[in-house]
């Protein structure tokens, strides 16, 4: 039966390759192909590893797609034919998956060949030859042809110094001797155009710091000697000197420093050209003159957006801030800005103008969106967001916002608990936040002319209930006072001072609660968390900072890093206010505030990523975590709220393993506890390395091969340690219970959206590190060998079942 399908798959493709045929013109052959021979001077013998395939990424245009030779995309084109209508389902459809014909031809072949000799040029490999020549195919059937180019590949040449030429010591010759330290230009590497280039602008974005508005690039020009090895015997014969120097014919205007006269701000629009903007322009100050029509905004808000101030130099770093910071207030539609030299005939200053178009004050946006989860959870979310801008007349930000979301179950355990107890959720809620582009604080303000970005005050309010159906319902109410803070593009500050939340379940079915806990096939653990979920009532008043530090990668540079860090506590300043309960004679529990427990805590967590360029086509990435959240003063005794611990796998995590079904430690999943609770596995340690290989195969269609690895695991101090199986906790052993999978992905990058699906399996599952056999008496307990691959059987249903995760998701996972 396969081999018939096959079969006739075959003879479609070869009939539909005579159906290509009859739209190619007599004597033309369609573009399938090239073929790139790279060969390397026989004397000097140059490495030439990879030059092939950079002289075949040049080529253009590029040949038509082809499955086993058949012209798929043109046969679609010419089988769709052509749409009455430009903009219709049928144009559409043969844009994109059908192609026009490319026809072969020599002239095209040639004028590639020269392009290989150009780009081998530019990267150094001097005096080398490229032909081409056009290989129609062998059948005669198939009107088509291949392209197959032949390099001869010379010897790369190399820098051997760079010299800035200046004619004079003046003070810009000087700043141009200068910016020479931090060249791209380094003895050594080859010489390439695209490094000149990129030294060129380097040169210009320095200078503009300094002050140098009119200068331009295109005003630089380097100077190569390819002859020095002649003249000089102990230098190798492929060897260059440099000499970099302005062009004699850039204007004296370019040459020179400038400074700021005055800035205009100007937020009028087109309904309100004619209204009297004299009187709504105000006095001078800073050098600003500000024209509101409206009269809409503070006048504070552009003196701290704007950087500039009059008599400073200009540069192009507060030009680009100030720009960024206006944008960022996100109370404009555009923002325009020009400068014009002040008209007399040795002016060295600049008028700065800003043209600004306001946003409409209030918005409405409403957003409906669906999910799948590796749980075996489907659902969908509606939420509602207002929006006020310029709350006060200050670029404030107001956001009210409203929600209501559920998860049902799709599938896993939903035969063997089909009244789905305790496994669907609902939530729904209500959130308030306002943002100050400023520090509310007394007596502290950030200098605008220092610092890359405007701080953000945010105040935050929170309401949610989060409902699990049939078993208990939990009340979380927080309020958040939060600093937002830069002074350059790598590295941002968060810091929360005042954090407040309370969280109490109530609307508890007793009566299910007592059919579970009194049901003999209940495990005993699984008592004690259900009691934990259902009686969860906390305090939380604390302070957190996060730092974000992510360096800009040099040009060329094929590595790129990110790390972040912060620190959550909570707990201290309210527990002084705090007393035990009258009951509590030995101290053992937590104090409590208006008959509220509370949670004293620390929590620690660290994020580093590393991104490697290998080829323009594939990217290596990988991500450590670490985290960690502890208990202690009055709160020793106690187990840490869910939202402040961690869990294992899921979409972003370990994706061979189902969200919140890893862990902890060694423990073994319960069947009874996921048929009670779902996935619920929680803990208060976190370490998990992502690593994996990112592949570009067109514009949209990418693929991942992936590895991760991690695990989550509890604290087993003091009393604490009895509330968990001794396989959850971490030991000095924790080594032995980490947990590996990988799989496969496919990435739909739209640009706007990256749609993702991962295919992943474990590859070592920690908890088969000991089984108990039930089966004898004793309960003898066994070791099974951890690593599963010998258990991988794709033809078995059951396997596939439990051990394919498919990951649908949004987004790269980090």
């Amino acid at each position: 039966m396969k081999n018939s399908v096959f079969g006739i798959m075959v003879i479609g493709i070869l009939l539909s390759s005579c159906s290509v045929n009859k739209y190619v013109p007599e004597g033309q052959s369609l573009y399938i192909g090239n073929n790139v021979k790279v060969t390397a001077d026989s004397i000097s013998k140059p490495n030439v590893s990879g030059v092939a395939d950079q002289l075949e990424g040049i080529i253009k245009p590029p040949p038509n797609k082809t499955i086993f030779g058949f012209a798929w995309k043109v046969w679609f084109y010419y089988w769709i034919g052509e749409p009455k209508d430009e903009g219709g389902l049928r144009s559409w459809f043969r844009k994109k998956l059908g192609e026009p014909p490319k026809y072969a031809t020599q002239r095209i072949v040639d004028i590639n060949a020269k392009n290989m000799v150009s780009f081998l040029d530019n990267e150094g490999y001097y005096r080398s030859s490229a032909r081409g020549k056009l290989v129609p195919s062998k059948k005669k059937k198939r009107r088509t042809a291949v392209a197959e180019y032949e390099a001869y590949v010379m010897p790369r040449y190399v820098i051997n110094e760079i010299s800035y030429v200046v004619p004079d010591s003046s003070l810009f010759n000087r700043d141009l001797v200068f910016s020479k330290k931090d060249t791209y230009l380094k003895k050594g590497d080859p010489i390439r155009l695209d490094v000149i280039t990129a030294e060129r602008t380097r040169i210009d974005s320095e200078l503009k710091g300094k002050g140098y508005y009119y200068f331009n690039p295109d005003y630089l020009i380097v100077k190569v000697d390819s002859t020095i090895g002649k003249a000089d015997s102990t230098l190798g014969p492929q060897q260059v000197n440099l000499f970099l120097e302005v062009k004699k014919e850039t204007a004296q205007t370019s040459l020179k420093q400038y400074f700021i006269n005055r800035i205009y701000v100007n937020t009028g629009t087109e309904e309100n050209k004619s209204a009297d903007t004299v009187v709504n322009q105000g006095r001078l100050r800073r050098g600003l003159t500000i024209k509101d029509p409206g009269n809409l905004y503070k006048r504070r808000i552009f003196y701290d957006a704007i950087g500039f101030r009059r008599g400073n130099m200009y540069t192009n770093t507060m030009h680009d801030v100030s720009l960024q910071r206006l944008v960022n207030l996100q109370n404009f539609r555009f923002v325009k800005n020009r400068f014009d030299l002040v008209p007399r005939s040795d002016s060295a200053m600049l008028d700065v103008h800003y043209d600004l178009a306001p946003m409409k004050k209030k918005s409405l946006q409403t957003t409906i969106s669906a999910s799948t989860k590796s749980n075996n959870l489907g659902g969908s979310q509606l939420d509602v967001t207002w929006r006020n801008r310029n709350f006060f007349r200050g670029a404030e930000m107001l956001s009210v916002r409203g929600y209501f979301g559920f998860d049902v179950q799709l599938g896993g355990n939903k035969a063997a608990n089909p009244n789905k107890v305790g496994n669907e959720y609902y939530r729904y809620g209500a959130s308030a936040d306002l943002a100050f582009p400023r520090f509310i604080i007394p007596f502290v303000r950030i200098r605008p002319e220092k610092s890359q970005a405007l701080p953000k005050t945010i105040l935050s309010l929170n309401y949610e209930n989060r409902i699990q159906k049939n078993l208990y319902t939990i009340t979380s109410i927080r309020g958040d006072w939060s600093y937002v803070w830069r002074k350059n593009s790598e590295v941002e500050h968060t810091l929360t001072p005042f954090s407040i939340n309370l969280v109490q379940s109530r609307n508890v079915n007793t009566e299910l609660l007592a059919e579970i806990v009194t049901d003999p096939n209940t495990n005993p653990i699984d008592i004690d968390r259900l009691y934990k979920l259902v009686d969860q009532k906390y305090f939380i008043a604390g302070s957190n900072y996060s730092i974000s530090y992510r360096p800009i990668p040099k040009p060329f540079s094929r590595n790129q890093y990110a790390l972040t860090g912060g620190i959550d506590y909570g707990g201290n300043l309210l527990s002084l206010f705090a007393k035990r309960a009258s009951d509590d004679t030995l101290g053992i529990y937590a104090k409590e505030f208006l008959h509220v427990p509370v949670f004293q805590y620390v929590k620690l967590d660290g994020d580093v990523r590393y991104y490697r360029t290998i080829t323009p086509g594939i990217k290596w990435a990988s991500r450590l975590m670490l985290g960690a959240v502890k208990p202690y003063g009055n709160s020793k005794n106690m187990t840490t709220p869910q939202f402040k611990q961690y869990f294992g796998g899921g979409s972003t995590g370990i994706r061979a393993f189902r969200a919140r079904a890893l862990g902890p430690g060694a423990l073994a999943p319960d069947t009874a506890s996921i048929r009670l609770l779902g996935y619920q596995n929680f803990a208060d340690i976190r370490m998990e390395f992502n690593t994996e290989l990112r592949l570009k195969f067109t514009n949209i269609i990418n693929g991942a091969v992936f590895m991760d690895a991690g695990n989550i695991w509890s604290f087993g101090d003091g009393a604490r340690a009895g509330y968990f199986d001794k396989n959850a906790l971490i030991s000095s052993k924790f080594l032995k219970q980490i947990a590996v999978g990988g799989g496969i992905g496919l990435r739909l990058d739209f640009s706007y959206l990256i749609f993702r699906l991962d295919l992943a399996t474990p590859f070592r599952k920690p908890w088969y590190t000991q089984v108990v056999d039930t089966e004898t008496p004793e309960g003898e307990v066994t070791y099974k060998n951890p690593w599963v691959f010998n258990e991988i059987n794709f033809g078995s249903k059951a396997w596939r079942k439990e051990n394919l995760i498919l990951n649908i998701a949004v987004g790269l996972p980090f």
